[in-house]
C-alpha cells in the first residue's frame, strides 16, 4: 500500500496505517504524506519506510512505483494499492490518477465535494477490474453487522422509524482560527466541498441509517446552519427523511454539542422490536421487543452472533474492540477483496455505489437547505449497467 496524506500533524493517516497494517495483510511501503515535502521525508522515517519511497507529491509516487514493478529492484512490494486521506477536494482527482496507473484505491469519505465528479469516477472505474473502498468506519463494527441481521428478521417486523444521531463539540468554539489545521481545511469550501458538519459526519449517518435498515434514503428536508458568521460551511443540523421501505427518520449532524466526543447513535424501530447501538459503547447492542423483553447483544467470538457478526469479531467477549479494530476489519476485507478479485460491498466494504449514494444524499439535503428545508427527492446516481444492481 501506498498512502497520500497522512504526515506529520494529520490525525487519520496515523489511524489508518494502524488499521492496515493490523491483520498482517498489507503492508505500507511507500507514501507522499504531505505537500511541504520534509514533512513527508520524516513522517515515512518516523514509520520506519526507506527514504527513496517517500515522494514529494502523488504524481511522482506513481512514476516511481511503476518503475518498482517493472523493473523488480529485487523487491515485490511495488504499490499495488492507494489510500487517500487528504481533504475532500482531492479525493476524486487522486482516486482518478491511481485508476489511470491501475492501482486500487481506498478512500477516506466522503468520496468527493460533488455527486458529478464521484459520478465521473465510477464510469472509470467500471468494468476496468480497479478495486474502490470507502472507508466508513463505523459499517467495520461487527454489533452493527449484528443489527442489520436483526432488522432483517421477519420477527423485528417492518421498520417505521429511524432515529440517527451524530453529535460532536469540537467545532462549539472557533477553533479554526486557533491554529487547527483539521479544523481550517473542515470548514473552507474550497477543500471540503459544500457541506460541513454534514459531509464530515453526517456522512456517516446516513450510511449507517441505509446499512442496518437494508434500505436507501428516498426523500428528505434539511436545515443546516453555522453558529459563527466568520464560519462559511454548516456547523449543525438536522434532516427528516423517508427511506424507499417506507421508514421516517430524522438525523442529527452536530459538531457544536458542546462536551461531546464521537456520539454516534442509532436506534431502529420495527413493528414488533427495536435497536439501539451507540459508538461510544460499540461492543454492546440492545434489542427491546414488544412483550417488554430486553435483549443485550454483546460482540464477541464466544457470543451467539450472526455469522456475519462473528466474523468481525477477533476476542472472546469482556475484551472491548473499537475504533481501529473496526477500521481494520474494513481494510482486511478490501486485501481479500482486491486478491479474490471480488466487488468489495460483497464482501463488506463500502464502494463506489455507497460513495455515489452519499454524494447524492449531501448534495439533496444542501439543496433543500437552500431552498428552507423543502423537501428533495435523493437522486439516483447515473451508472453503467454494472452498478445499478448496487444503487438498490
Amino acid at each position: 500500500m501506498g498512502m497520500v496524506g497522512g504526515g506529520e500533524g494529520a490525525f487519520i493517516g496515523a489511524v489508518h496505517r494502524m488499521a492496515a497494517a493490523l491483520d498482517g495483510k498489507i503492508e505500507l511501503v511507500c507514501g507522499a504524506f504531505s505537500r511541504d515535502f520534509a514533512n513527508s521525508l520524516a513522517t515515512g522515517k518516523a514509520i520506519g519506510l526507506a527514504e527513496n519511497r517517500c515522494y514529494p507529491d502523488i504524481a511522482t509516487m506513481f512514476e516511481c512505483e511503476a518503475e518498482v514493478a517493472e523493473t523488480g529492484q529485487g523487491r515485490s512490494d511495488a504499490m499495488e494499492v492507494l489510500s487517500i486521506v487528504t481533504p475532500n477536494d482531492t479525493h476524486v482527482p487522486m482516486a482518478m490518477a491511481a485508476a489511470d496507473a491501475g492501482i486500487h484505491i481506498m478512500s477516506d469519505k466522503p468520496a468527493g465535494v460533488s455527486l458529478e465528479e464521484v459520478e465521473e469516477l465510477a464510469a472509470k472505474l467500471e468494468s476496468s477490474g480497479i478495486q474502490y473502498g470507502l472507508t466508513h468506519t463505523y459499517l467495520g463494527y461487527p454489533m452493527v453487522w449484528q443489527a442489520r441481521h436483526l432488522a432483517a428478521q421477519p420477527s423485528f417486523g417492518p421498520i417505521r422509524k429511524v432515529l440517527v444521531n451524530y453529535t460532536q463539540g469540537w467545532l462549539a468554539g472557533e477553533t479554526e482560527n486557533s491554529g487547527s489545521k483539521q479544523a481550517a481545511w473542515r470548514v473552507d469550501p474550497e477543500k471540503s466541498g459544500p457541506a460541513g458538519a454534514l459531509g464530515d459526519i453526517g456522512s456517516h449517518a446516513h450510511s449507517l441509517a441505509e446499512f442496518i435498515c437494508h434500505s436507501r434514503m428516498a426523500r428528505l428536508s434539511a436545515r443546516l446552519r453555522s453558529h459563527y458568521p466568520t464560519r462559511p460551511l454548516d456547523d449543525d443540523g438536522e434532516i427528516s427523511f423517508s427511506m424507499e421501505n417506507g421508514a421516517t427518520g430524522q438525523l442529527i449532524s452536530s459538531q457544536i454539542c458542546t462536551g461531546d466526543e464521537n456520539d454516534l447513535s442509532i436506534r431502529v424501530y420495527g413493528e414488533h422490536a427495536s435497536l439501539e447501538w451507540r459508538q461510544l459503547e460499540p461492543n454492546s447492542l440492545i434489542e427491546r421487543r414488544a412483550s417488554g423483553e430486553s435483549i443485550i447483544h454483546r460482540a464477541g467470538v464466544d457470543k451467539p452472533l450472526s455469522e456475519q457478526a462473528l466474523n468481525l469479531c477477533r476476542l472472546p467477549s469482556g475484551h472491548p474492540e473499537g475504533y481501529v479494530e473496526a477500521f481494520a476489519n474494513l481494510y482486511r476485507s478490501f486485501a481479500r477483496a482486491i486478491r479474490e478479485g471480488a466487488m468489495p460491498s460483497t464482501l463488506g466494504v463500502p464502494g463506489i455505489a455507497e460513495a455515489l449514494r452519499g454524494m447524492a444524499f449531501l448534495e439533496a439535503a444542501i439543496a433543500s437547505n437552500v431552498a428552507n428545508g423543502a423537501w428533495h427527492d435523493i437522486k439516483v446516481p447515473s451508472v453503467g449497467p454494472d452498478l445499478k444492481g448496487l444503487l438498490a
